[in-house]
């Protein structure tokens, strides 16, 4: 499954939450693409990736395995078994990491969800990664040659900021996914995100799926908000 779409990052803290924002979703409207994140997955489990998946929704499980190669292997495999479309694993994990992680994941038919890496958070700022990491290279380059090792391990993608989205689909490729959080509107507050940009700027940067959270599901009128975003991403 790949092609542009927005992903509504569902960052509750449970079901009830969940379900109370899904519900603004009537049967006549798009069934939205959602993100279950470490929050949500803690404190529901896989249950809630079966309850949202019951309802139609394509889903990104947002865990972010970074751990030792044989470790995120057998948890993958874990995960293997849940109906998602796409998850992750942290780009930093090395090469070696990130081939155990697909080889966990795909299944005995040969079938598997997407697995996309990501390359630095779009919380850390150029100054964090140089003062606090201690990575001299530059935002930009660090994040192509995670890419890089990325697609070179298998990969379908990474999480990236739409500030990076033009410089992964130059080192990797046009098929490559670029999947972006740090989505504002217009004028609107950036909360704890510092590379962002706007749904409209998004698509021109060559982001493939943009990830949205608060503007969506913290406004006044959630569904207005998504679908705002999805004319202004999707065109």
């Amino acid at each position: 499954m790949k092609g542009r779409d927005v992903i509504i990052a569902c960052d509750f803290s449970s079901a009830a939450q969940t379900f109370a924002f899904l519900d603004n979703f009537g049967a006549e409207d798009r069934k939205p693409f959602v993100k279950i994140g470490m929050e949500l997955f803690y404190a529901e489990g896989p249950s809630i990736v079966r309850e949202i998946k019951a309802r139609g929704h394509s889903i990104f499980l947002d865990l972010k395995l970074h751990d030792i190669p044989n470790t995120v292997r057998k948890a993958m495999r874990v995960l293997s078994s849940l109906d998602v479309d796409m998850v992750n694993v942290h780009a930093a994990g090395t090469s070696a990491m990130m081939q155990a992680a697909l080889e966990g994941l795909t299944r005995e038919d040969g079938t598997r969800p997407l697995l996309i890496a990501v390359t630095q958070l779009t919380s850390t700022s150029a100054q964090a990664l140089r003062d606090e990491l201690l990575i001299g290279a530059g935002m930009e380059e660090t994040i192509s040659a995670y890419a890089l090792n990325a697609r070179s391990a298998g990969l379908d993608g990474v999480v990236c900021s739409p500030l990076e989205a033009a410089s992964v689909k130059k080192t990797c490729g046009k098929a490559f996914l670029t999947v972006t959080p740090g989505i504002r509107f217009e004028g609107a507050a950036k909360d704890d995100q510092v590379r962002i940009t706007t749904p409209a700027m998004a698509r021109e940067l060559g982001s493939d799926y943009v990830v949205v959270g608060r503007p969506i599901t913290a406004a006044e009128d959630p569904l207005a908000a998504y679908y705002k975003c999805i004319e202004d991403f999707c065109g």
